[in-house]
């Protein structure tokens, strides 16, 4: 199979539309999540707003809870 040697049009990745992660109640790691992403948007760095939403999603919970 011959390589390609010229240029490919640009990859185009659909823009994510779901809601933002919300904290589990009563969860100080969520809350603190949550104030951490509210005040990186305050401060214009929606990298670190980014972060927390990824951390508030993957922040583990028992079975049963919030």
């Amino acid at each position: 199979m011959k390589p390609i040697t010229y240029a490919q049009p640009p990859v185009e990745l659909p823009l994510r539309t779901d809601s933002e992660p919300v904290p589990a109640a009563g969860c100080g790691v969520c809350a603190a999540l949550a104030t951490q992403r509210r005040e990186a948007r305050l401060r214009g760095d929606h990298s670190r707003a980014s972060d927390c939403n990824v951390a508030l999603r993957i922040h583990p919970h028992p079975e049963g809870a919030a």
